[in-house]
C-alpha cells in the first residue's frame, strides 16, 4: 500500500537505522562516522520513493506547475474543463515551469532511484537481487516511456549517468526508435529476471512483493508499446504479440482487474490520492467535466458518469466546453458537474494500467491483423473490465450502443476507460487521431494556432545546460520544437 515508506517515513527508517549504532566504542577514534548521516540507501527505500514519487507526479502532483495530468493532458483529451484559469492548460497554454518541473522529476524522482536499484542489485553487485533489478527495470521503463512519448526524443542510452565510474553531464538525445527499441528489450529483460521463487521484495508499495503481477505488468506493457510502434515497425511488433500470446506461462499478462497497475493510497498524510489533495485538502474548484465527454456518455447511457463526476444541482451530469475564457467559464459553476468521489477521495487509487486497456490494445491488434484473436470478444471484455473496476455492470444494451467493433470504437472506449489518466489518453489520441473530438466552441480561446498539442516542447535548462544535445533532439523529432509537431509513432 502507498502508506509502507513514504517520503517522510523513508527517511525516518533510514535515520533510526543509522542512530542504532551504539554512541560509544572502543573504536570510535577509527571509526568517526556520524550517526545521523547515513552513507547509503538500500533498495527496500529507494523503490517505495521512486513508486510514489513517479505515479503521484503521472496522475497529479498537488502543487502549481507540476501538475502535467490535470493541468495538461485531462484537457487536451477533454475529460476534464477548467472554470477558471484556463490559460493553464485548458487553452493549450503551457507553463515553462510545468515543463522545466515534469522532466525534472520524472529523471531525478523516479528514474534516478530505479536506476540506483539496478546498480545495487545486478549479477555483477555486491548483493544480487534479481526480483529487484527486474522490478526496477520495469518502472524504469514505464518512466522512459512516459517521457518519449510526451517529449520525443530524449537523452535514454547516456541517460542517468552523471555519477557513473565515467559520468555523463550532457548525455545525447536518441530517437524514439531507438528508445522503443531498449525500452521493449528491457521489458523482456525484466520478465526473465522476475521470479516468484527468487528472492522477496521489501517496499514493494505497488504489489505488495507479488513477483507474479509485476511479470503480468511487464508483459502487459510490453504489448502496449508494441502495439503503440505496430504502424513504424509492424513485423516486429507482431512478434512480439506472438511470442507473449503464445505462452503463457513465460510470458503472464494480465488477466482479471485484480492486476491492475495502481497505486493503493490511503486516508493518512502524506500517502493520499494527490486529486484529493489539490481538489478536497487544497479547496480548489477550478476543474469541471468536460462537456465533450458529458455528452458522449450520456448519449450512450454510460452509468460510469456516475462515478466519474457528481451530479449538478438538477442532479443532471453536464459539463462545459473547453478553452472557454474565465469570465465565460465560471458562468458554468452552477451546472457543470464536478469530479467524482471516486476520483477524489483521500484512498482512491492512482492508476497506470489496467485490464481494460489490455483487452483495448489486444482488440485494436486484432482489427490491424497483428495477432488471430477475436476483436470483438476482446473489445466488450475491455468494456466489461472498465465498468467492473468501479463495481458496475454495463446496461443491457450498452454494447449495441457502443457499435459495430472498429478502430475507431476501441479508441473511444479506451478513452472513456482512460478517465483520469489524461497523459496516456493524450498519447493514444496523437498516436491514432481517435476519439475525433467535436470542433472548439466557438468562445473558446485556443493558443498553438487553435491545433491541440502533438508534444511538449523541450525545457530552457536543457538549453541552458545541454544545448548540442538538444539541439540533435529536435532534428530526430523532425520538426520544430514546438507543440506542433507529431512523434515517431502517429498514424494520422
Amino acid at each position: 500500500m502507498k502508506s509502507i515508506l513514504t517520503h517522510k517515513n523513508i527517511w525516518m527508517t533510514a535515520l533510526a537505522g543509522a542512530l542504532s549504532i551504539t554512541s560509544c566504542t572502543k573504536d570510535f577514534d577509527s571509526m568517526n562516522v556520524s550517526p545521523n548521516s547515513p552513507t547509503a540507501i538500500g533498495p527496500q527505500y529507494l523503490l517505495p520513493t521512486g513508486i510514489e514519487t513517479s505515479i503521484d507526479r503521472y496522475w497529479g502532483h498537488r502543487d502549481r506547475f507540476e501538475r502535467i495530468n490535470i493541468d495538461a493532458a485531462e484537457l487536451y483529451v477533454q475529460h476534464l474543463t477548467r472554470n477558471i484559469y484556463s490559460n493553464e492548460g485548458d487553452d493549450y497554454t503551457v507553463s515553462p515551469a510545468l515543463l522545466s518541473n515534469n522532466w525534472k522529476g520524472f529523471f531525478n524522482d523516479g528514474l534516478l532511484n530505479f536506476q540506483r536499484i539496478i546498480n545495487q542489485t545486478n549479477a555483477e553487485s555486491a548483493s544480487p537481487n534479481a526480483n529487484y533489478e527486474g522490478v526496477a527495470l520495469v518502472m524504469r521503463t514505464w518512466v522512459f516511456s512516459l517521457l518519449t512519448d510526451m517529449y520525443g526524443s530524449i537523452p535514454y542510452t547516456d541517460a542517468i549517468k552523471g555519477t557513473a565510474g565515467e559520468p555523463i553531464y550532457t548525455p545525447k538525445y536518441d530517437s524514439m526508435e531507438t528508445i522503443y527499441a531498449g525500452l521493449l528489450s528491457d521489458l523482456k529483460t525484466a520478465n526473465e529476471k522476475l521470479s516468484v521463487t527468487g528472492p522477496a521484495v521489501a517496499g514493494d508499495i505497488l504489489y505488495g512483493g507479488d513477483i507474479l503481477k509485476w511479470k503480468k505488468f511487464a508483459n502487459s506493457l510490453r504489448l502496449r508499446l508494441a502495439n503503440r510502434q505496430a504502424a513504424k515497425k509492424p513485423a516486429e511488433s507482431k512478434a512480439i504479440f506472438a511470442e507473449i500470446l503464445g505462452d503463457a506461462t513465460k510470458f503472464p499478462i494480465f488477466t482479471s482487474n485484480a492486476d491492475n497497475a495502481s497505486l493503493k493510497c490511503t486516508t493518512v498524510l502524506p500517502s493520499n490520492n494527490e486529486w484529493n489533495q489539490i481538489l478536497i485538502q487544497g479547496g480548489r474548484t477550478d476543474w469541471n467535466i468536460s462537456k465533450t465527454l458529458a455528452d458522449k456518455m450520456n448519449a450512450l447511457g454510460d452509468t460510469r458518469i456516475t462515478v466519474y463526476a457528481n451530479p449538478n444541482k438538477d442532479g443532471l451530469y453536464q459539463g462545459h466546453a473547453n478553452g472557454l475564457p474565465d469570465a465565460i467559464a465560471t458562468g458554468y459553476l452552477a451546472t457543470s458537474s464536478t469530479i467524482g468521489k471516486a476520483f477524489t477521495d483521500a484512498a482512491a487509487p492512482e492508476v497506470i494500467m489496467t485490464y481494460a486497456d489490455l483487452n483495448f490494445i489486444l482488440a485494436e491488434a486484432a482489427l490491424d491483423g497483428e495477432i488471430t484473436g477475436d476483436a470483438k470478444k476482446y473489445f466488450e471484455t475491455g468494456i466489461t473490465a472498465s465498468f467492473a473496476q468501479y463495481g458496475l455492470t454495463p446496461p443491457a444494451d450498452y454494447m449495441t450502443k457502443a457499435g459495430p467493433v472498429s478502430k475507431e470504437k476501441v479508441l473511444e472506449q479506451k478513452w472513456i476507460s482512460l478517465f483520469g489518466q489524461g497523459v496516456e489518453a493524450w498519447i493514444e489520441w496523437r498516436r491514432t487521431g481517435y476519439p475525433v473530438f467535436p470542433a472548439a466552441d466557438p468562445r473558446a480561446v485556443l493558443n498553438n494556432g487553435g491545433i491541440l498539442p502533438t508534444r511538449f516542447n523541450y525545457p530552457a535548462s536543457e538549453y541552458s545546460l545541454n544545448a548540442t544535445a538538444v539541439g540533435d533532439g529536435v532534428k530526430l523529432n523532425g520538426g520544430a520544437d514546438d507543440m506542433k509537431t507529431k512523434l515517431w509513432w502517429a498514424e494520422k
